[in-house]
């Protein structure tokens, strides 16, 4: 019954995303909800609507009203998504200040805290657990938010960090949660038939905050340390693409002595471009990148503390590395990308 609810679950989301995501593009083209090129940041070729994230929030929603039951915990997730979508379809309006975003996403974290979803860990104190989901909720949605800078990366990123959440929920048997993943998973994929390259619909902010928290709950509440207490890092690998963008365009702004609210050409989706690969090639090698670096999250789990810990170090080894080389490629020259109608569908940079 479990494997029926579930798939029942992704097929609902997939078609309903399918058919959803068009209409998404109709309404936002006749209320003039585009992105427009502005040779600089926005480098498509011409205006591109959103909308997306609300049809993938609609076709989430929907499919699980029809497959699963909507107890308390549920609800603040729903809830709490529902803010999410909100403030992002203001910020997609174009009439938002990045600091009422980030009260409303700490309102929306408030609210799964209220609903009992949270880190707890037993060997610290409690007031010590809600900071530090107050930590990683706002990091997480803001890290999704900050990625989706290139057709197909955000939405495709998120299906795989899907699948191996999934896998974590499975192994735990939390039905609720992997008939959650199944749901989000449906709707993204039925999004990404749209917005892989060429992008025909962006997620929005609406879409990818809504994102942003449904993948940052659902790690939260995981199970991860029967094994080792290492594995609780489990979860920054799953989400380690968005996370690692976030803290490499932090740390790059924070060289270049420009606000890290500001936006700028400094993501590394951006600097594949630049430097030699195509869009899809930029998608393609972050999908298989987060997909190995779930893989590694995921082996934690069963593997022995000394075995873990060199997971951990090797990772952050790579993750460094590849950040100094990415720091070297030269983003002051005019983009090429711009002047060529295989140019990226670029969304203008998030707050981090």
């Amino acid at each position: 019954m479990s494997i029926f609810v579930i798939g029942l679950t992704f097929a609902l989301s997939l078609l309903l995303s399918l058919y959803g995501v068009p209409m998404a593009r109709q309404a936002a083209l006749a209320f003039n909800v585009v992105d427009r090129p502005d040779g600089r940041l926005k480098l498509q070729t011409e205006p591109v609507p959103y909308f997306g994230g609300l049809a993938v929030y609609l076709a989430f929603l929907i499919s699980l009203a029809l497959t699963f039951e909507f107890r308390q915990d549920v609800l603040g997730l729903v809830l709490a998504g529902t803010l999410m979508v909100m403030v992002g379809l203001i910020d997609d309006f174009g009439v938002l200040k990045p600091w009422p975003k980030l009260v409303g996403q700490l309102i929306a974290v408030f609210v799964l805290i209220r609903s009992g979803i949270r880190i707890e860990i037993a060997a610290l104190p409690d007031w010590l657990d809600i900071a530090l989901t107050v930590f990683w909720m706002v990091g997480v949605i803001n890290a999704v938010n900050i990625i989706d800078v290139m057709d197909g990366l955000a939405g495709g990123v998120g299906v795989i960090a899907c699948l191996w959440l999934f896998v974590v929920a499975v192994i735990n048997q939390d039905m609720m949660v992997a008939v959650m993943l199944a749901a989000l998973a449906g709707s993204l994929t039925g999004f990404l038939r749209f917005n892989f390259y060429p992008a025909r619909i962006y997620l929005g902010d609406s879409g990818s905050l809504f994102i942003g928290l449904m993948l940052g709950a659902l790690a939260m509440i995981g199970k991860y340390t029967a094994v080792n207490p290492v594995s609780l890092l489990a979860p920054v690998f799953v989400l380690g693409v968005p996370i690692f963008d976030t803290l490499f365009v932090m740390y790059v702004r924070k060289l270049r002595g420009i606000p890290v609210f500001l936006g700028s050409p400094d993501h590394f989706a951006l600097r594949l471009r630049r430097w030699a690969l195509s869009v899809p090639q930029v998608a393609v090698l972050s999908y298989a990148v987060s997909f190995a670096l779930g893989a590694v999250g995921v082996g934690m789990m069963f593997a022995g503390i000394e075995t873990a810990l060199g997971l951990v170090a090797g990772t952050v080894l790579l993750g460094i590395t590849a950040a100094l080389w990415l720091k070297r490629i030269d983003m002051s020259k005019p983009a090429e990308a711009a002047r060529r109608p295989e140019s990226p569908s670029a969304a203008s940079p998030r707050l981090p």
